[in-house]
């Protein structure tokens, strides 16, 4: 994360709805210790780690993407 000049940590942008670690992992089928990894690093943020996910050529399973 960036500081800024008062050396505090700078807050990132949520873009989209946030998502929880288990519904990130549920929706493209990631174990608990790769999902918490990549959520630490970009941030719950579902528009984020959704294009995240698609330049890693990662979809989302089936029932997430019909909605179950």
């Amino acid at each position: 994360m960036t500081e800024n000049a008062n050396h505090t940590p700078a807050r990132k942008v949520v873009r989209g709805r946030p998502y929880s670690v288990s519904e990130f992992a549920r929706k493209y089928r990631l174990d608990d210790q790769e999902a918490k990894r990549l959520f630490e690093k970009f941030g719950p943020s579902s528009t984020e780690l959704d294009l995240l996910m698609a330049a890693k050529r990662h979809p989302p399973s089936l029932s997430a993407a019909i909605g179950h």
